[in-house]
């Protein structure tokens, strides 16, 4: 605790110092300074940790519809697939095997070691037709059954006769898959979670 300025043990211009200091309030700006980097710092934190967790894509074209449209914005998990398997049904976002710069956003229709396959306009895997009600009109093209490799997915575009997918330039490694499609935040209109249906087979 500092002396009383009249103390005999300080020099009148150390009397003036201390009552200086005593004078002076704890400074304000610096309090605000501070929050303000404790904010920026905590919004960085956040923002490195959001985008190490999910990607944002936006939708182009139409080989999703009637489910996604182009110009739609979607919100993907980069880590469902550290945590889990993909599944049937699941809807990913890869690159373009053909050209890595471009995102595609696709439905899993067949995991390691399945046979696909399309008569009629129904999609059959492992022998057995897949209930499809997500999908915009049958295909009109039959695919001769296949057996999708180990480590690779089938995937196809909702809107069958209108897309770019497995059928066109074969299975996609499941190593490059970015993420699994978890929410569209654009158009408000439709903004919701993106639901993923259970394509699981009776059998094998």
């Amino acid at each position: 605790m500092a002396l009383p300025p009249t103390d005999p043990e300080f020099s009148p211009l150390e009397r003036q110092n201390v009552v200086a200091l005593e004078e002076v309030p704890p400074s304000a700006a610096r309090r605000v300074l501070l929050e303000v980097i404790e904010t920026i710092v905590l919004a960085l934190v956040l923002f490195m940790a959001i985008n190490f967790l999910t990607a944002r894509i936006r939708v182009d074209g139409s080989s999703m519809e009637p489910n996604f449209h182009d110009g739609d914005y979607v919100i993907v998990n980069r880590i469902a697939y550290k945590l889990g398997d993909i599944q049937r049904g699941d809807v990913i976002v890869f690159p373009f095997p053909l050209d890595p710069e471009d995102d595609y956003i696709k439905r899993v229709i067949g995991l390691p070691g399945d046979r696909v396959a399309i008569y009629g306009g129904v999609l059959y895997v492992n022998g057995e037709p897949l209930i499809e009600p997500y999908i915009r009109e049958a295909p009109r093209s039959d695919l001769a059954e296949l057996i999708v490799p180990e480590g690779y997915v089938y995937v196809m575009g909702d809107n069958r006769n209108e897309s770019s997918d497995s059928r066109s330039w074969g299975p996609l490694k499941i190593e490059d898959v970015l993420g699994k499609a978890i929410f569209r935040y654009w158009p408000f209109s439709t903004m919701g979670i993106v639901e993923h249906p259970d394509l699981a087979l009776a059998s094998p």
